[in-house]
């Protein structure tokens, strides 16, 4: 099955596109929109519905590409954008919506989700503002001014994203018709697991995983710490030595314990003969709290290659050893899931 409806009236592919390389930039590198255009249109063809964006990936840049490709596919794409916590005024969120539209070059979003809570620690990481910083804007607000937009018709489904447990009761308290909550989940990301997922089908929030691979770790692509490129070392799985002045946390991370399980995942992938991608897409997909799955593509074979993934079933002992090996991660870095700041200064709670 393709797709599976995740929440009332809404019907999401189990594997989704993120879509943050698009249009090339500092992070990911250049990005051809030649091979952007054919992840998109063979992403379509295979029966994946779900393209995730926002507007600070690439400046912009990732909403004008994916618009690009969407040409004469708008009616086959479920499209997601998403808005910083720094501009959820009223006002400014509007403007951003309607930036959003214009780079995409379309007249209504699928969903529009709150990039993170606001907090004040979350707002700082998105603009230097000191009054911003000051007088951030409110969560009512934010969800008000999105409920009027659904009302409107610029979006079709309201989500939020990076939200915890109190975070979400306040913002369904207000906003009863929150559809998505996306969370970083993996092998080696599993925090949401004891309660955040949990909470999400009590109360029929689906969950978009983001981070489905790691950045490439999940995929069997580095075989220590060090082959890790320092800006996607800045999460607490890895130490402050290896982000080399990307990190924040000031904690030891994981490193250790996620490379034996890496090399677990080289021996199980070997063992059922497919790629160490596909057991970590597999693995994901295996938890029903999963409504869609976002995996990264830079050309039409990666694409494939992981879309096979949907034919596969993980037996149940390979899922229970991966289980077993990565609980050390998930130990030593314990529940929280902000995965970028120190465990006891959470943006997410």
């Amino acid at each position: 099955m393709i797709q599976q409806t995740v929440h009332p009236g809404l019907s999401l592919s189990r594997l989704g596109v993120g879509c943050w390389p698009f249009g090339g930039g500092d992070y990911w590198g250049d990005q051809n929109q030649k091979d952007v255009d054919a992840v998109v249109c063979r992403a379509i063809e295979l029966g994946l519905n779900v393209f995730d964006t926002a507007r600070m990936y690439n400046d912009g840049a990732s909403e004008v590409s994916l618009g690009k490709a969407l040409k004469g596919f708008r009616d086959k794409a479920f499209v997601i954008s998403k808005v910083s916590p720094a501009k959820a005024y009223r006002k400014t969120l509007r403007e951003e919506c309607e930036a959003s539209l214009k780079g995409l070059g379309m007249d209504y979003l699928d969903m529009y989700m709150l990039h993170w809570p606001i907090n004040p620690l979350g707002v700082k990481h998105f603009t230097s503002d000191p009054g911003v910083i000051a007088n951030p804007p409110t969560i009512a607000e934010a969800l008000e001014t999105l409920s009027a937009l659904k009302q409107e018709g610029k979006i079709g489904f309201i989500g939020i994203s990076n939200f915890g447990i109190r975070q979400m009761r306040e913002a369904i308290g207000l906003c009863p018709e929150i559809a998505v909550n996306e969370m970083p989940y993996n092998i080696i990301s599993r925090a949401i697991e004891a309660e955040i997922m949990p909470f999400c089908a009590e109360h029929r929030i689906a969950v978009i995983s983001s981070m489905t691979l790691q950045q490439g770790v999940l995929t069997g692509l580095y075989k220590s710490a060090a082959e890790v490129p320092a800006h996607q070392a800045h999460s607490r799985h890895f130490s402050m030595e290896t982000g080399k002045g990307t990190s924040r946390h000031g904690e030891a991370g994981a490193e250790a314990e996620i490379f034996e399980t890496v090399d677990v995942l080289r021996e199980i992938a070997s063992e059922l003969k497919i790629s160490v991608a596909q057991l970590s897409i597999a693995w994901a997909l295996a938890n029903p709290g999963i409504g869609s799955a976002l995996i990264g593509a830079r050309n039409t074979r990666e694409l494939e290659e992981n879309v096979r993934v949907l034919s596969l079933k993980l037996p149940v002992e390979a899922k229970e050893r991966i289980d077993r090996v990565s609980q050390r991660v998930l130990d030593k870095l314990g529940s929280k899931a902000d995965y970028y700041e120190n465990t006891r200064n959470s943006r997410i709670y």
